[in-house]
């Protein structure tokens, strides 16, 4: 079982991080009381017990909390961890956000320890759900979220109404998914009259719906939108197994979910 093995912190960076009782974690911050936190990528640093265990087999006194890591790990292997992956550990939720570091200059770990693992085997993270880790607290890899982004154009809170269908059969979508236990997280990206040509875009995980379907793109003349803008407006469509659709349907969007799901 993957649990924890020490949590440290320190006042200062470069510096080795003591051992404490606890722990807290907060949202856009990181570990409370900690030199490393703020509101950046690297809020939390996490390292194994075996890679230290590899430097105290090349004769290094050294124990945890002496790379700087905030979060001693064991029985996980976190190099491998993708990008994105998600850590729960304890009644806290974690995202990696980086593998290893670059060490510009020799920092006073490297001259205290002999040597350094932390940029080569340690992990940097985000906290997503707040609270407390303690040594002996369970770390469980769960599945990243699937994150959908919605463009479409918006003038004094209204849209075009195929832009309205296809928020509306995202939002069915994804509630369908979260019964099954799939967590899929919305972003509306706004776009004003300038971006016009990207309303009703959807991409999942960054890639464009009509990219996952093997589909192509076009537009078509679009009398919603042109009450919003006063004049003939046009907008996306998407090509697809012989038809055109205007509004992304549930069944595009579920086939666009399943591409990424067996990634």
């Amino acid at each position: 079982m993957a649990e924890v093995i020490a949590v440290c912190i320190s006042e200062n960076k470069g510096e080795r991080k003591r051992p404490v009782a606890s722990v807290e974690l907060r949202v856009d911050h990181g570990i409370v009381g900690d030199a490393h936190a703020g509101d950046w990528h690297r809020q939390v640093s996490l390292l194994a017990q075996e890679s230290i265990d590899k430097m105290r087999a090349l004769g290094l006194d050294v124990t945890t909390g002496d790379f700087a890591e905030n979060i001693t790990t064991s029985g996980i292997e976190l190099v491998s961890l993708p990008i994105g992956s998600r850590l729960q550990i304890g009644e806290t939720l974690l995202e990696v956000t980086q593998i290893g570091k670059e060490c510009h200059t020799r920092c006073a770990i490297f001259y205290q320890a002999g040597d350094c693992v932390m940029p080569k085997e340690g992990i940097f993270a985000k906290v997503i759900r707040p609270g407390t880790i303690k040594p002996g607290d369970r770390i469980e890899a769960v599945a990243a979220p699937i994150r959908i982004e919605w463009r479409h154009y918006d003038k004094a809170g209204a849209t075009c109404d195929r832009c309205g269908d296809t928020g509306a059969n995202l939002k069915q979508v994804i509630a369908e998914y979260a019964a099954q236990g799939v967590v899929i997280e919305l972003q509306e990206t706004l776009l004003n009259e300038e971006r016009i040509s990207e309303s009703n875009l959807v991409l999942i995980n960054g890639v464009p719906l009509e990219q996952l379907l093997a589909a192509t793109t076009g537009e078509s003349d679009c009398p919603s939108c042109s009450c919003l803008t006063g004049s003939a407006t046009s907008c996306r469509t998407v090509q697809c197994d012989g038809e055109t659709f205007e509004e992304l349907t549930p069944e595009l969007i579920r086939k666009g979910i399943e591409a990424v799901l067996r990634c």
